[in-house]
């Protein structure tokens, strides 16, 4: 113990420190008790005004408080950080924020679900090996439970108070648990008893009064503030009370019932004007400090069983403003909240991001102690200072000096001392108030020379949350990327590391991506330089990538980047459960999650195979279904995905072995023109043909390739719609058609010409007429017409490009009907695409559309390796088309030892090869 006399100080072991504090108590008498005998000093101090002469006392106990701070912090323990994650996964940002800045602060970090499980809480009272604890929302009952907080050490720290979570727990029906325990009324607190755990009806912001308008005219006294606001918490001990409030909070107002993120004196100055806005700023904190005061008055029996001198909780008290400036609370979390900001935005986890991270860096002051010891009290004519008061003083001190986000909330400046008006024994409270009292003193007299050196918290500094946004981007760097779902990031997320692996399941088809730079004067931009700072990316199977731009803005015509980040997201494929024994063959027309045809069946069905022998089909639209051999139809774990294949009622696609495809293609022209999902049957035909892709490009102008099938065979292609361009300046489908036909000739008006035409849902019976017309006006009346119908894209809901709602995509079903029978009539063959694709619509591969089934890879193999699908099949008699239908074609001659490519892609390879089939059916020959 250190004691305090008020004459005469000795017996503490420090004496630095208790001479301070001796030096200071005896000052303070002095000023009370009238001027002294007269000497030197004492008249030269007698004349200087009381506040001066206390403040310059204050200042040389706080300066022997720094000294031994100094002093303590050279032997402090090792810093080992446990967080019980409970619910939370560890891909979570709140989890990934705890062990990044623990870790930045030289925390070794021990993560765990519950107490119950940590191996450092198992044994002696759960308070051995650890320096830090933090219990995030889901775990907290379990860290109640298995820690003991009357046997933690001085230098432990916990998230939790448990008077303050008693105190504020739910008694029933929302009534507040303090005053239960109490005498008070509703009136005698401005808060509403009600106002704890759970509310079942969401608060409602009341109406403005009338007259009052948020855009007064100039000169107009200041409108009624009618608002709901959060405000943010830090209770760092409970007896004495310290507390502070975070500068940002939360509004919710009439005219804004969707909450926003607000720094809390920019928003009272907005809304009242600066010297009402400084009265409400004070109006809040003593209601709080009120209600905090009343709450822990009525609990005072558990001071003895805590003694936990560092641990701190956050609180949410939301504050409801009827016209005056005085709030009343109207709920109070024992958590952090902000359930009025949008989930859609991510501006709830990253503002809560940013407190958290504050609140880390605010309580980081380094008073560790173990293992010290500060002397004995060995009179009661005194003041004595337990080490815990000590710590608790000089933890206060350091938090006061150092600039953050936090402004002190109670004890304030004005708080009155106990001893103020007596010659009493100091208590710590006192001391607590003349140390705020300093610091507000040393701001308003202007000891400071250099303000932005000595800043306090008495006027919070920016924090992580407030940063400037005017300027230039001096700090390029993210703070945390946010997505929905979670990605687990690999390595784990740091600023300084710039590129990240993630793998989602196969049912993830899209992720919301929102990037948060350290510094707002930095920008975020996805993909591109002017692109969005927060988008929906549809993953495809396989790898995607993300790339993230930070970007300077200001100063220059184009954004500046001036880092990237590059995030690689791989989509699993349909889990899948080789078949090695008895199974049953299941069948599905649509998927479940996308009813495309309500009065169909969804889902795995129970198929029947008939015995009788098959026909080839007539045509390239025959009704179909995918069929998969699994174990159970009710249960698609259980299917062999490797093997599901694409099966045509009563009847089956011959496969085209590679000699008769050739045979079949020479002196023949194809031409074809459509979108990036017509160009990939396209590159499927050509590497089919010649067994290997040596040219590919993602072209969006025309293509010609006069060097297919040893030259005996041509193909040209031409992109159509050209959609980056201006309508106005768009080729027109028949101008695109007669360009393509031009470039392609010399052309023979028979079946050796063929024309491919479609693409994903731009095609419609519009398209069809003006091909007969320009077929026949150029003298090309009986060439072979392929349609390519409609196909499933653009189903999800992707920032930047249009969006199909379900009725849309039913419609677009019935779309493809029509195009059928147009196609019909007009004689031309149809290969429909959209029953093809409509049931396996999640397998899209790379594209913001959804709507690629196919994708092309490069290969530098001087062999197939055993992966690679060959382009020749053995058996064309089965009924049923899959990517296993085709295999190794180990008589033709080795890959090319060059670049060449690979399109792969199961869906696309299904209606491909119907598309060869068509074309070299025997009624062709």
């Amino acid at each position: 113990m250190l004691l305090l006399r008020r004459r005469s100080c000795s017996g503490p072991l420090l004496l630095l420190l208790g001479a301070a504090v001796c030096l200071f108590y005896q000052n303070r008498n002095r000023l009370r008790s009238g001027p002294k005998p007269p000497s030197a000093v004492l008249d030269v101090q007698s004349r200087r005004p009381p506040e001066e002469v206390l403040l310059e006392e204050t200042r040389r106990w706080i300066s022997s408080l720094e000294t031994l701070h100094v002093q303590v912090w050279s032997q402090r323990p090792p810093r080992r950080a446990v967080v019980l994650t409970g619910h939370h996964l560890v891909s979570d940002p709140e989890v990934q924020l705890y062990q990044q800045v623990l870790q930045q602060m030289d925390y070794e970090v021990q993560l765990s679900r519950y107490a119950e499980t940590s191996s450092l809480l198992r044994t002696d009272h759960g308070v051995r090996g650890w320096s830090l604890l933090v219990c995030l929302s889901s775990s907290e009952r379990s860290c109640l439970r298995r820690v003991s907080f009357s046997h933690l050490q001085h230098h432990q720290t916990v998230n939790l108070l448990p008077r303050i979570i008693e105190a504020f727990s739910d008694a029933g029906e929302g009534l507040c648990h303090f005053y239960s325990q109490s005498h008070l009324t509703g009136s005698e607190l401005p808060m509403m008893p009600h106002a704890c755990g759970l509310t079942n009806q969401r608060l409602q912001v009341p109406q403005d009064p009338a007259g009052a308008d948020r855009h007064s005219p100039a000169g107009a006294p200041p409108p009624a503030l009618v608002a709901m606001v959060n405000i943010y918490v830090l209770v760092t001990s409970v007896k004495p009370l310290t507390s502070f409030l975070h500068d940002i909070s939360v509004v919710t107002t009439n005219q804004e019932p969707r909450g926003w993120p607000i720094k809390l004196s920019n928003f009272l100055l907005q809304r009242l004007g600066r010297p009402t806005s400084h009265d409400a700023l004070g109006q809040i904190k003593k209601v709080i400090g009120d209600v905090l005061l009343a709450a822990l008055s009525t609990n005072e029996k558990q001071e003895t069983l805590s003694r936990c001198v560092l641990c701190y909780q956050l609180l949410t008290f939301t504050l409801l403003f009827s016209g005056s400036i005085t709030p009343v609370i109207v709920q109070v979390e024992t958590d952090l909240t902000f359930s009025s900001l949008s989930r859609d935005t991510f501006d709830g986890q990253i503002t809560k991001d940013l407190i958290l991270e504050d609140t880390l860096h605010f309580l980081s002051s380094e008073t560790q102690t173990e293992g010290r010891q500060y002397g004995g009290c060995r009179q009661t004519d005194g003041v004595c200072l337990s080490e815990d008061e000590f710590l608790l003083l000089l933890q206060f001190q350091r938090q006061l000096k150092t600039p953050s986000a936090f402004q002190l909330l109670y004890p304030s400046s004005s708080s009155s001392s106990s001893s103020s008006s007596s010659s009493g024994p100091l208590r710590v409270s006192d001391l607590l108030i003349q140390i705020s009292r300093y610091y507000e003193l040393h701001r308003n007299q202007s000891y400071i020379t250099d303000e932005s050196e000595e800043r306090t918290n008495q006027e919070p500094a920016l924090s992580s949350s407030q940063d400037l946004s005017e300027g230039p981007c001096v700090d390029p760097l993210l703070r945390q990327i946010y997505s929905d779902p979670p990605l687990t990031l690999t390595p784990p997320f740091s600023p300084r590391v710039k590129e990240y692996r993630a793998e989602v399941t196969f049912d993830t088809v899209m992720v919301r991506i929102r990037p948060q730079p350290v510094s707002s004067a930095c920008r975020v931009h996805l993909d591109e330089h002017r692109g969005p700072r927060m988008a929906n990316y549809p993953v495809g199977l396989g790898n995607s990538r993300i790339s993230i731009l930070v970007t300077d803005d200001g100063g220059e015509p184009e954004p500046v980047v001036m880092t990237i980040y590059t995030v690689h997201v791989y989509r699993e494929s349909r889990p899948s459960l080789p078949m090695f024994g008895d199974h049953v063959t299941c069948g599905f027309v649509q998927d479940c999650g996308l009813l495309v045809q309500p009065g169909r069946s969804c889902g795995l069905q129970p198929l029947i195979r008939t015995q009788s022998s098959l026909q080839t089909c007539s045509s390239g639209h025959v009704p179909g279904r995918w069929v998969v051999p699994c174990l159970s139809c009710s249960d698609n774990r259980t299917c062999d995905w490797r093997e599901v294949a694409w099966q045509p009622d009563r009847c089956y696609h011959p496969l085209v072995d590679r000699p008769l495809l050739q045979d079949c293609l020479t002196d023949r022209k194809l031409l074809f023109i459509g979108d990036s999902t017509n160009r990939g049957m396209m590159y499927f035909l050509m590497e089919r043909v010649n067994s290997s892709l040596e040219d590919w490009g993602k072209a969006h102008d025309t293509l010609i390739y006069r060097n297919l099938n040893g030259g005996q065979t041509l193909v040209s292609y031409s992109y159509y719609p050209q959609f980056w361009l201006e309508k106005n300046q768009r080729p027109t489908f028949r101008q695109a058609l007669l360009q393509l036909i031009d470039r392609s000739r010399p052309l023979v008006n028979s079946n050796l010409t063929v024309l491919v035409v479609g693409g994903v849902q731009w095609l419609n019976t519009n398209h069809l007429r003006t091909v007969r017309e320009v077929l026949n006006r150029e003298s090309l009346s009986d060439v072979l017409v392929l349609v390519k119908s409609l196909g499933m894209g653009f189903h999800l809901p992707v920032d930047g490009i249009r969006s199909l709602s379900l009725k849309e995509v039913q419609d677009l079903y019935r779309e493809n009907q029509n195009i059928i029978t147009a196609a019909k009539h007009h004689g031309y063959e149809v290969i429909d695409t959209f029953s093809i694709t409509m049931g396996r619509y999640k397998e899209f591969l790379q594209g913001r559309c959804a709507c690629h089934f196919h994708e092309v890879e490069k290969f530098w193999s001087s062999g197939l390796s055993d992966d690679t699908p060959s382009t020749t099949n053995t058996t064309g008699t089965g009924p049923e088309l899959g990517s296993q239908s085709v295999v190794r074609d180990t008589d033709q001659e080795a890959w090319p030892k060059a670049l060449s490519y690979h399109v792969r892609g199961p869906v696309n390879q299904v209606y491909s090869e119907i598309l060869l089939s068509r074309l070299c059916s025997k009624n062709r020959n």
